[in-house]
């Protein structure tokens, strides 16, 4: 055991594995670092204002972070749990790109902290508060919001990336950093060679502190002790607040930057010999499955379309039925799912799917799939391998394999896709691993809604 896995156990004593305080009369290491005491000095800032232009068309009209996931949710509402979870109470959200559904989801899911406690969820939107420009990087998007950071007077800033899937208790990412001594964590987890070029690749010593970070390699160097595996950043950092001033102000000024923290912030601290220190992703993971973190960046259409589907197994990695770290959300007010006509040939039914409230199967076979609130399948369809988004009509004998609906599409009667690629192709976005997108414009249809 390294020093600084010493130091976070003795911190950590006092809490059981769900990062939650337990009363231990005399412990005064519960007494110095209790995690509730670091969540209530850290003020949270999610970066979502990206359009995560690898998803294609799911994100023509929407922010990647307002993406539709797991049924009932959207992208954004993971890091958003893992805060309030976490005891972490005053959030801030930077939007920028085609923010209208993501601001009106927040608004509508995310009002319930208690504003008389200081508590808030608080949206960010690119304002020009401190130049003429729009947010130009992730470090800008904080800098530009500089005024009103200064104005919480908390100890610690953590930033989130608003994008990921991952269950993590952030409050032992704050007691590691405090541990570390460092004035900059960065949080990595452990991803396979092949597409690490996608992520910020970090090294770090036996005391996790980083001793080299690269953006987005072309060839990305493994980790010490293995051939197929990279520490790469999640793009979760947590600094102390007046250094994070500093380094904002510093960086604000220097105008051969791109205001980012992974392509400029972190490598001109490791130049300048400055500590930062590596959080490993399995020390706040919650839930581990098979002893194993799970943490997605559902960036790619392929990527979006496997995590939806590793939902459907009997027991997926990642857990959402666990009520002590639920996912929150904006829950809508609808009926039961519904599964109607028991006949040979017209029998409604869903296998190995998860089906939202609102929607309706109507003697039509659904395996393998997630449907979202308000979906409603007609008669004599097959349905296999497919994630419908809300509040799509799907015609009667239809058969879909392998296809990512978006919202409010009506897909017509007779309709076969994922059978004919080239077929496919003509009509619909195909990706490489040969899932067919379908969205309202690609049906010829006109969409005035927010999505």
């Amino acid at each position: 055991m390294n020093s600084v896995e010493f130091g976070i156990r003795a911190h950590m004593d006092g809490f059981d594995e769900a990062g939650q305080a337990v009363d231990r009369p005399g412990n005064a290491a519960q007494q110095r670092f209790e995690l509730r005491d670091l969540a209530h000095d850290t003020l949270a800032i999610i970066l979502a204002g990206g359009r995560g232009a690898r998803l294609g068309v799911l994100t023509d009209w929407r922010a990647k972070p307002a993406v539709p996931f797991g049924g009932k949710f959207r992208i954004i509402d993971f890091a958003l749990s893992n805060c309030v979870n976490s005891g972490i109470r005053r959030i801030g959200i930077c939007t920028q790109y085609k923010a209208q559904s993501l601001i009106r989801h927040v608004q509508r899911g995310w009002s319930f902290l208690e504003g008389r406690f200081e508590e808030f969820v608080e949206l960010l939107p690119a304002q020009q508060r401190v130049t003429a420009d729009w947010y130009r990087g992730t470090a800008d998007a904080v800098y530009q919001n500089i005024d009103i950071l200064r104005r919480q007077r908390r100890k610690y800033v953590l930033i989130l990336a608003g994008d990921h899937i991952y269950k993590m208790n952030y409050a032992r990412v704050l007691a590691d950093h405090v541990a570390s001594r460092a004035p900059m964590t960065v949080a990595c987890a452990e991803v396979p060679l092949a597409g690490a070029n996608q992520f910020g690749v970090m090294t770090a010593d036996a005391n996790m502190r980083i001793t080299a970070f690269d953006e987005k390699p072309a060839q990305p160097a493994p980790m010490t002790g293995s051939s197929d595996r990279v520490l790469a950043s999640m793009g979760i950092y947590v600094f102390d607040e007046a250094f994070l001033y500093e380094q904002l102000i510093r960086d604000a000024e220097d105008c051969g930057s791109s205001h980012d923290f992974g392509k400029d912030i972190i490598p001109w601290l490791i130049s300048s010999g400055l500590p930062l220190h590596a959080h490993r992703f399995r020390d706040s993971c919650v839930n581990m499955s098979n002893g194993m973190p799970y943490w997605r960046d559902v960036g790619t259409l392929d990527a979006y379309w496997e995590a939806n589907m590793e939902l459907t197994r009997v027991v997926p990695d990642l857990n959402m039925y666990d009520i002590d770290w639920p996912i929150w959300s904006y829950q809508e007010q609808l009926p039961p799912a519904k599964f109607v006509f028991d006949n040979d040939g017209r029998r409604g039914m869903a296998i190995d799917s998860l089906v939202s409230g609102g929607c309706i199967v109507s003697g039509s076979k659904v395996r393998r799939s997630v449907l979202f609130s308000n979906v409603h399948v007609k008669d004599f369809c097959d349905i296999e391998d497919s994630v419908i988004l809300p509040n799509v009509e799907i015609g009667n004998n239809v058969t879909l394999r392998r296809a990512v609906v978006d919202k409010r599409c009506r897909l017509p009667d007779g309709l076969t896709v994922g059978v004919d690629a080239e077929a496919d192709r003509k009509r619909f976005h195909v990706t490489e691993g040969g899932v067919t997108v379908i969205v309202p414009e690609s049906l010829g249809q006109q969409v005035h809604h927010l999505r």
